[in-house]
C-alpha cells in the first residue's frame, strides 16, 4: 500500500497495526528519569565511542589505565607513611612511659637519694707477731685511703685504659661501651666483654650486692648517674680506687699493693700498675699469690690498652712486657689462720663490738708457727698412710702461757675446724700425772712402791698395753712406763673426785667423770687446756691461762686493750713439782718417749693412747716451752696402732729442736738455789721409806736390769729389780722403820698413805 511509504517531501506516513502502536510506546529523553548521573555519561561515552571510527578504544584505554593506576599508588603511598608515623608515634610514647614506670620502680627500690652516703669501710682486723710482723687478716683487708694526687699517674690511668676508657666523656652510663660489649658477646657466644663503667662498677661496690639480675644492673645505672651529679670524675676515681677488690681480701690499691708487691701504691712500676688494674676483671682467679701466669698475661693486656690509648708509649710498654718485676709477696703460713678465728672468738669479750679497724698484737712466733706447721704436714705427708692418721695439732707456750705457735689441723684451706681449740678428745695416759700428782701430794714419793698385777673392779678389768705385769714398782717406774693397772690402784686410792679437782686446779676446764676410769684419760679434754695444765710443772708450780692477745689498737695508735700481768698463784707446790718433773724426766730417759730427748736440755712429759688407738698424744716441757702434739682422726676413727710414743713424739721432737736451737739451757724446777738436789732432800732414799699398807720390795742397789724396748711404744720398759731382805712390818713406827728421815717425811707429808 502506498500509505505506508514514506515519501521524499518528508511527509509523514500514517501507520496501522502492531507497528503504530509500538511507536506511540517510544520516550523522548526528556521523558526519561535519570537515576544516575554516571550512566548516562557512560552511555554516551559508549555510544560516542562506538560511533567514532577513528579513535580506537585500544589506544584510549591504556592511557586512561596508566593515569588511575598511578593515581591510586600514590594515594596508597602516603597513607602507609602516616600509618607508620603514627604507629610510631604511639610505640614510641608507650616506650617513654615504660622507661618512666621502670626508673620510678627502680627509685622506689631504692634508699631515698638524701639519705645515700658514701659508706664507711667494713672494720678490719689485722693480726701481727711478736715481731711484728702481719700473719692474717680478718674483714676487709683495706690499706689507708690513697689521694688520686699521691698516685703515680699512670696507676690510674691502667684502670681508665682497660676498664673504662671514655671515663672522663659519659655521664655514669656509656652506650657506645654497652653496644661494644653486646656485639662481642654476641660474636663469642658468651660473656667476653663487660659494659659497666667505673663509677657503675662503684656504686655496685658501694650500695648493692654482687647479684646478676635485670633488677639490680638497673639500680646500678641509676645510683651511676647519681654518683655522677654528686661527685667530680676526681673524687670518682679515687673512691674507686681505693675500694675496688683485689683478691686475697684485699680492697683498694694500697692493701693490694701491700699484698702483692710488699709496696705503697704511691711506689709501684708501670708493669705491677698493669697487674693491678688487670686483677679487677676476676681477683680471685687473677690473683699473682695463686696464678702469676694468668697475672702477667692479663698485664701484658692492659699494657697494650694503655699504649694504645697513649697513657703510655710503646716503648714503656715493651720494656714493661719484656721485663716484669714482679714481686709477689708470699702469703704468710696457712695454718696461722687457725690463730687468727681464735683472736676473732674472744676480740668480743675483750673490747665489745668492733666498730673501727683494729691492729692486734699477739705472742705468736712467726718462725716458730713455720716450724710447727712443717713438723705436722711433713710427718702426716710421710706417715699418715701407713698409720691411718688423717689429722694433726700443736700448741706450744712458754711457761706463763703466752702461746708462741699453734696448728689447728693439717689444711685450713680444707678444713677451718680448729683441732687445738675445739676439738676434744681423750687423753689417754696423758691424763696420768695429775693422778700421780695428787698421789705424791697425799703422801707418796716417786720411790713408793705399788703393785702392777690384774685388776678387777665390779667387772672391769683394766690391762697394760703389752698385757704384761711387773709386779711392784715404783711411781717412777709406773708413770714413765705408763703402766694402767698401777694408775688405776693410784685412782682409787686417791679418790677419783680428788683427781678430778686436781686437774681443775692446774688448768683443766672441760667437765671429767669422778669415776674409776678416770686415771686411764676417758673423760675428753683440749689440747690447749692440757698444754696449759702441763705448764705448771715447768714454772715451779704456778697456775697459768694460756693466752694470745698482748694488745689491741687502732690503726692511728689508741689503745683499746693491753694484757695485764699474770697474778699467778701457786697450784703445786714446788717440792711436789720437783718430784713430778723427776718421774716425767724419766718417760724421756727410758720410759715411753724415749725418742724425744732433747741433747742438753732437760725436758720431760707424757705420751698417751687412747682405747682402740683412736687418739696419739704427747705432752712434753722445757724451761722454755710447754708443747702438745695430738694426732687422728676427725671421725674418732681407729689408727693403726699409732701410740703416743710413735709420730707424736717425732712431731714433738722435731718442732722442739728447732725451737731451742741458740736458746740459753735452762733446768726444769728441780734443784735448790744452793746447788743441793731438791728431791734428794725433800725425799729420802727408798731404804728409808716406810713400806706402803701393801707389801712392796725395795730397789736394790745393784745395776739395773738391761732395758727391754716396747714394740710400739717408742720407749722402753725397765723391770724393777727385787731385794732378798724380808719386807718391812706394816705396823711398825715409821721411824723404827726408816730412822728419823722416813720419821721426819712422815711427819711432812703425813704418812705413806
Amino acid at each position: 500500500m502506498a500509505w505506508g511509504r514514506k515519501k521524499s517531501g518528508g511527509r509523514k506516513e500514517p501507520q496501522f497495526g502492531l507497528a503504530a502502536a509500538l511507536s506511540e510506546l517510544r520516550l523522548s529523553p526528556q521523558d526519561r528519569v535519570a537515576v544516575s548521573e554516571d550512566k548516562p555519561k557512560k552511555s554516551s561515552a559508549k555510544r560516542k565511542s562506538e560511533n567514532e571510527d577513528d579513535e580506537p578504544p585500544r589506544e584510549r584505554k591504556p592511557r586512561a589505565g596508566r593515569s588511575g593506576a598511578k593515581r591510586r599508588s600514590k594515594s596508597r603511598g602516603g597513607f602507609r607513611i602516616g600509618r607508620l608515623f603514627y604507629w610510631g608515634a604511639v610505640l614510641g610514647l608507650w616506650a617513654a612511659i615504660a622507661v618512666v614506670g621502670v626508673v620510678i620502680w627502680v627509685g622506689a627500690h631504692l634508699p631515698a637519694i638524701q639519705s645515700l652516703a658514701i659508706p664507711k669501710r667494713p672494720p678490719t682486723i689485722q693480726i701481727v707477731g711478736l715481731d711484728g710482723s702481719v700473719l692474717a687478716s680478718r674483714g676487709e683487708m683495706a690499706g689507708a685511703n690513697v689521694s688520686l694526687k699521691d698516685l703515680p699517674p699512670y696507676l690510674p690511668k691502667a684502670f681508665i685504659a682497660i676498664e673504662d676508657r671514655r671515663f672522663y666523656s659519659h655521664y655514669g652510663v656509656d652506650p657506645i661501651g654497652i653496644a661494644r660489649a653486646a656485639v662481642a658477646n654476641v660474636m663469642h657466644r658468651g660473656v667476653s666483654q663487660g659494659g659497666s663503667t667505673l663509677t657503675q662498677q662503684l656504686a655496685k661496690n658501694l650500695f648493692l650486692t654482687q647479684e646478676r639480675t635485670i633488677a639490680r644492673k638497673l639500680q646500678e645505672v641509676e645510683l651511676a648517674i647519681w654518683l655522677e651529679r654528686k661527685h667530680s670524675k676526681s673524687e670518682i676515681l679515687e673512691l674507686y680506687l681505693n675500694r675496688v677488690y683485689f683478691g686475697s681480701g684485699a680492697y683498694g690499691v694500697e692493701a693490694a699493693a701491700q699484698r702483692y708487691f710488699g709496696k705503697s701504691a704511691k711506689n709501684v712500676t708501670i708493669a705491677e700498675a698493669a697487674m693491678l688494674a688487670g686483677l679487677v676483671k676476676s681477683p680471685s682467679r687473677l690473683a699473682p699469690n695463686r696464678n702469676p701466669e694468668g697475672a702477667e698475661a692479663r698485664a701484658q693486656i692492659v699494657l697494650a690498652a694503655m699504649a694504645d690509648a697513649k697513657f703510655i708509649t710503646d716503648a714503656q710498654a715493651q720494656a714493661s712486657i719484656g721485663h716484669p718485676s714482679y714481686n709477689v709477696k708470699p702469703v704468710g703460713a696457712g695454718t696461722v689462720n687457725y690463730v687468727a678465728d681464735w683472736i676473732g672468738e674472744v676480740l668480743d669479750d675483750l673490747i665489745g663490738q668492733i666498730e673501727q679497724s683494729i691492729v692486734v698484737e699477739t705472742t705468736i712466733d712467726p718462725k716458730l708457727q713455720s716450724v710447727a706447721e712443717a713438723s705436722i704436714i711433713d710427718e702426716l705427708a710421710a706417715k699418715s698412710v701407713k698409720f691411718n692418721v688423717t689429722q694433726g695439732a700443736l700448741v706450744a707456750m712458754t711457761p706463763d702461757g703466752a702461746v708462741r705457735a699453734m696448728v689447728g689441723g693439717r689444711n685450713y684451706a680444707e678444713s677451718q675446724y680448729n683441732r687445738a681449740v675445739t676439738a676434744k678428745r681423750q687423753p689417754g695416759s696423758a691424763f696420768k700425772p695429775f693422778v700421780y700428782l695428787t698421789a705424791i701430794e697425799a703422801g707418796l714419793t716417786p720411790e713408793t712402791i705399788r703393785q702392777d698385777s690384774p685388776v678387777d673392779i665390779k667387772g672391769w678389768r683394766p690391762e697394760n698395753y703389752t698385757h704384761e705385769y711387773f709386779g711392784s714398782v715404783t711411781l717412777t717406774q709406773a708413770l714413765s712406763m705408763s703402766l694402767n693397772t698401777v694408775a688405776v690402784r693410784l685412782g682409787i686410792e686417791v679418790g677419783a673426785k680428788s683427781v678430778v679437782r686436781t686437774a681443775h686446779r692446774l688448768g683443766i676446764s672441760s667437765k671429767l667423770d669422778a669415776n674409776a676410769s678416770i686415771a686411764l684419760g676417758t673423760s675428753e679434754v683440749s689440747v690447749i687446756e692440757l698444754v696449759g695444765a702441763y705448764a705448771p710443772f715447768s714454772n715451779g708450780g704456778l697456775g697459768v691461762s694460756p693466752h694470745v692477745v698482748t694488745k689491741i689498737r687502732t690503726n692511728e695508735g689508741k689503745v683499746l686493750y693491753a694484757r695485764q700481768p699474770d697474778r699467778l698463784s701457786q697450784v703445786i707446790e714446788p717440792r711436789h713439782v720437783a718430784a713430778m718433773n723427776t718421774m716425767m724426766q724419766e718417760t724421756l730417759l727410758s720410759g715411753t718417749a724415749r725418742k724425744a730427748e732433747l741433747p742438753g736440755w732437760m725436758a720431760a712429759g707424757k705420751t698417751g693412747t687412747s682405747q682402740d688407738f683412736r687418739d696419739a698424744w704427747f705432752i712434753g716441757y722445757t724451761a722454755n716451752l710447754v708443747t702438745g702434739v695430738w694426732l687422728g682422726n676427725d671421725d674418732n676413727s681407729p689408727t693403726k696402732k699409732a701410740t703416743g710414743g710413735g709420730l707424736p713424739v717425732e712431731v714433738w721432737t722435731r718442732f722442739m729442736r728447732s725451737a731451742h736451737q741458740g736458746v740459753p739451757v735452762a733446768n726444769l724446777p728441780k734443784s735448790q738455789a744452793g746447788g743441793g738436789s731438791l728431791l734428794s732432800n725433800l725425799f729420802p732414799s727408798a731404804s728409808q721409806v716406810s713400806a706402803s699398807p701393801q707389801p712392796s720390795y725395795q730397789p736394790s742397789a745393784q745395776a739395773p736390769v738391761p732395758l727391754a724396748p716396747i714394740p710400739s711404744g717408742g720407749g722402753y720398759r725397765q723391770p724393777p729389780t727385787r731385794t732378798s731382805a724380808p719386807p718391812p712390818n706394816p705396823s711398825a713406827r715409821p721411824e723404827a722403820a726408816a730412822g728419823l728421815d722416813g720419821w721426819l717425811m712422815d711427819r711432812v707429808f703425813g704418812g705413806n698413805r
